[in-house]
């Protein structure tokens, strides 16, 4: 599990990015301010900071302050009220790898995480972790635990494409045209062949899914409990 750590004294704030990791597949944690964010950070482990510049005892350009001088390498996405280029050069200069504007859009937070976590090795694009679940490239596999369940190249790859990006919906001439070369209506069926094989496999993974949008085709379906 990816711990993403919301660094923010908005507790609406904080709830709402909550709810938006958890549907992604994250586990999110939450700080008032940069002293409580600092005492999580010395008892688990964290693997990306969202960061609120202006926030009471330690504000953000502090927080970013203390892991620079104590060497402490989380990969760390501002996210704050605050647009001027001046506020962004003091930051992208205490170590921020990214900074976003609020209003904050859910789609392009999600983007933005997934990018530097690849960015900082956080994550392999070939390995996607969905609360307990593991689903490999490299062995073609999903996981959990001591449960392993191999998989048809195409059918993992097409469970791998929709759970890489849950919030979309693919439809039936997209996934064709993607995963056999062609996109008439006549072989739509064979989507829908695998799609039902690639349920019964994920059947011992509650977490994860494959939903059928009734009209359209399918999106990636994650259920993933918050701690």
């Amino acid at each position: 599990m990816i711990n993403i750590l919301i660094v923010e004294d908005d507790k609406n704030i904080r709830k709402l990015m909550g709810i938006w990791l958890t549907k992604a597949g994250y586990c999110p944690l939450s700080a008032e301010n940069g002293e409580e964010a600092v005492n999580i950070l010395t008892r688990q482990k964290v693997h990306l900071l969202l960061v609120d510049i202006m926030m009471p005892v330690m504000n953000g350009t502090e927080l970013l302050h203390y892991l620079q001088i104590n060497d402490i390498r989380v990969p760390v996405i501002v996210t704050t009220a605050k647009e001027s280029i001046e506020d962004k050069k003091v930051c992208f200069a205490l170590g921020a790898d990214d900074y976003l504007v609020k209003p904050i859009d859910r789609e392009e937070l999600l983007l933005r995480i997934n990018a530097v976590l690849k960015r900082s090795n956080v994550i392999d694009s070939k390995i996607l972790h969905i609360g307990s679940v593991t689903l490999d490239a490299n062995t073609l596999t999903v996981s959990s635990g001591d449960k392993v369940t191999p998989m048809p190249k195409k059918e993992f790859e097409i469970l791998f494409k929709l759970l890489s990006d849950p919030n979309k919906v693919y439809t039936k001439p997209q996934l064709m045209d993607e995963f056999w070369g062609y996109d008439s209506d006549s072989f739509t069926d064979t989507v829908k062949v695998h799609i039902n094989r690639i349920r019964q496999k994920i059947e011992p993974y509650p977490e994860i899914g494959v939903r059928t949008i009734r009209g359209v085709g399918y999106k990636g379906d994650i259920h993933v409990r918050k701690e």
